[in-house]
């Protein structure tokens, strides 16, 4: 039966009334009704929705109460990217000072200037999320994930009672609201409890609770999650006079219904700044909700316009931290972890402490030169801090404490120079302050990044094994090294088929991949090795000196010292993985499954025009690829490294070129761009190749 107009007009006054109750209870803490009275308008709503489907709106509030679970979390990309900002470290009144200096200077602005007005906010231990409304009701939720790509999780958050269905007033065509979801402390409590008395798994800390509970694929287990919610600014924004201030927008969020923390200021110069960051530091125990730092942003839009951003940061805003939290304990005994690139980090055991929110049973004590540096001892009293308040680390002994004279840990000799994990060799270099295991093509710990690092793309490049498919393939124990890919046996369309998200297609076209992978080239095979220090350049000068795989094999640190550019370090990494035993069997596999071309000896530099000749690419060129280009000048003899220094020739620059191309000037080096490039090879005899023009990926 098809709802008449009455009844229509019935639906939307209860579902306006339960707005206006759910912004009173949630957002301003001053419940209207008893929660009977809500209950009844709950259930009338729901009554009327339940006989006339076609009433139901995404913005209803009966639509909070979750749904059927998601097979994944889909990618959303950002209209506006959301990008973090600066850290200021220096904990003091100064870290305001430096940052309204830099602001002042990139303002161009003299003592004589009038200071400059801030928006000071808090800064929450929470998780980023961006809100997308179009016409007033809420169409898309997404995580902030690497900033230009999130993930969407509208059906979790429109479960957060905290966060508006529906805007109040009259709101702009497409407004996309920046904020934090967060977790209360004494909410966080509550829900550890819950999770114990049912023997569930207990959270570490509010933001892991948070982020864990947002992320979920059933929407049911968020809706029982207590989580909460703070905008801060915006992302997308069409059809709205802006306000020209950043603290009239946030004024303006809370008048279109959304939840702003009434911790802010309007700050007048760094002397403001100061004062707000040390009034926030008194006010920190008796918050309800975790920070761990204040937010400067300036507050003229204009000027924010005008001041821009810096590597993907703005110039405008910062975040000024708090001194980490510290607390004394026992120190109980020292283990050890093997990390996935094959660290050995020594890890405190301690009695249990609460600090900074959690109780603390272990901590970091980084490596063995911190613990001599440090100077501690098992049995000592010592200081435990959670540095940036999430990761908790041994700051030094308490001396005067110390009982006796307790031995010196020796890191190495603890575990008999064997890792714990694999039984490979652990060595640390000279000047290292890091011990690691050898056995990086065997040790379970290194097995994920081994087999994403030999599966890479620019390794012997199996498309379709990421990170996802290669951690199924470890949990199950079907693949414990790169050797095992090649096991018909263990990996074939029928078991990978199996795995989560994997369907009979995507199967057969990774096996496919796979066999493809088969025939490779001696220097990508050395790369897909992860012999530490050893980068796609050096290994193919070891391909181009050696010649045969044999060769390498059977090289010294005398030998490998004649490889152009392979200097001390370089060879010592490269003999220690060869002299493991446990690598040299996975190698050995790993040559019956795979092929590729080898010459009698090549035990001489490569001649060309542009020998010993060093290049850096660095952005977006119109045709090339940075493979190719790369290729292309090492085929006339030169190098391609991936930093800038005196030592560089010729830095070649595309567009949205970064920090390298400033440097090349700072340096005075030459800089090329394609066209210049091509004339350069077109000397030498080399005709670059088509192609169309892809992002180089310059970590700058």
């Amino acid at each position: 039966m098809v709802a008449s107009t009455e009844i229509r007009a019935q639906a939307d006054a209860l579902r306006t009334e339960l707005e206006r109750h759910d912004h009173a209870y949630y957002v301003l803490d001053a419940p209207t009704v008893p929660d009977a009275e809500y209950d009844r308008l709950f259930r009338e709503l729901q009554a009327l929705e339940s006989e006339h489907p076609e009433l139901i709106t995404p913005a209803s509030p009966t639509q909070r109460v979750g749904g059927q679970p998601s097979p994944e979390l889909a990618a959303v990309h950002h209209a506006v990217p959301m990008l973090s900002i600066r850290t200021e470290t220096d904990t003091t009144d100064e870290g305001a000072v430096a940052f309204d200096a830099r602001v002042r200077r990139a303002l161009g602005l003299d003592d004589t200037a009038p200071p400059i007005a801030y928006a000071a906010e808090l800064k929450f231990d929470g998780l980023a999320i961006s809100l997308r409304y179009e016409s007033g009701v809420l169409v898309l939720a997404a995580t902030r994930g690497d900033g230009s790509t999130g993930e969407d999780v509208t059906r979790n958050v429109r479960t957060l009672r905290q966060i508006p269905l529906h805007l109040h007033g009259d709101a702009p065509p497409v407004l996309e609201v920046r904020g934090e979801i967060f977790m209360r402390r004494d909410d966080f409590e509550r829900l550890n409890g819950a999770q114990e008395a049912a023997g569930q798994k207990i959270f570490v800390n509010p933001r892991n609770a948070a982020a864990g509970s947002l992320r979920q694929l059933d929407p049911s287990i968020t809706a029982r999650r207590p989580l909460s919610f703070f905008a801060y600014g915006l992302g997308e924004v069409q059809g709205w006079a802006q306000p020209d201030t950043h603290s009239g927008v946030l004024d303006a969020l809370a008048a279109f219904g959304l939840p702003v923390c009434e911790h802010r200021d309007r700050a007048v110069g760094p002397q403001g700044l100061a004062g707000f960051h040390a009034r926030m530091a008194e006010l920190r125990q008796s918050l309800p909700f975790d920070i761990d730092g204040v937010v400067y942003k300036v507050d003229s839009i204009a000027r924010q316009l005008e001041l821009g951003f810096v590597s993907r940061e703005p110039r405008w805003a910062v975040a000024h931290k708090y001194p980490a939290q510290e607390v004394a304990t026992r120190l109980l005994g020292i283990d050890v972890q093997v990390g996935r690139t094959g660290a050995i980090t020594p890890v405190a055991r301690l009695e249990p402490v609460f600090v900074g929110g959690v109780t603390v049973t272990n901590a970091t004590l980084h490596n063995q030169g911190e613990i001599d540096r440090k100077d501690v001892r098992i049995g000592d009293w010592v200081i435990v801090r959670r540095a940036g308040d999430v990761i908790p680390e041994v700051v030094g002994p308490i001396v005067e404490r110390r009982e006796g004279e307790p031995a010196r840990f020796d890191l190495l000799a603890a575990i008999g120079h064997t890792c714990p994990e694999c039984g490979s060799h652990v060595v640390r270099g000279e000047d290292e302050a890091v011990a690691r295991c050898t056995g990086g093509l065997f040790c379970p710990a290194q097995c994920k990044q081994a087999l994403r690092h030999f599966a890479g793309r620019r390794a012997v490049d199996i498309d379709g094994l990421g990170e996802q498919i290669v951690n199924q393939l470890v949990a199950a124990g079907i693949v414990k090294t790169p050797a095992d890919l090649y096991d018909s046996a263990r990996v074939n369309a029928e078991v990978l088929a199996e795995l989560e998200r994997m369907g009979e297609r995507s199967a057969t076209n990774l096996v496919k991949a796979i066999d493809q992978s088969r025939e490779t080239t001696l220097a990508r095979f050395i790369f897909a090795l992860g012999i530490r220090n050893v980068g796609e350049t050096t290994a193919k000068d070891l391909a181009r000196y050696f010649g045969k795989l044999d060769g390498l094999l059977e090289a010294d640190e005398a030998a490998l010292l004649q490889v152009p550019d392979v200097g001390p370090v370089v060879a010592r990494c490269i003999v220690e993985f060869l002299a493991e035993a446990h690598n040299r069997e996975v190698i050995a596999a790993l040559r019956q499954a795979m092929h590729w071309p080898e010459t009698e000896a090549a035990a001489r530099p490569e001649a060309g025009r542009f020998a010993g000749k060093t290049f850096v690419l660095t952005g977006t060129l119109p045709s090339l690829r940075r493979d190719e280009a790369a290729s292309m000048i090492e085929a006339v003899g030169g190098k391609v490294a991936g930093s800038v220094s005196k030592k560089t020739d010729y830095v070649v620059a595309g567009a949205d070129a970064g920090s390298k191309l400033d440097k090349a000037r700072q340096l005075g080096l030459v800089v090329l761009g394609e066209d210049e490039l091509r004339d350069l090879l077109r000397a030498a005899d080399i005709s670059p190749p088509d192609s169309q023009a892809v992002l180089f990926e310059d970590k700058q």
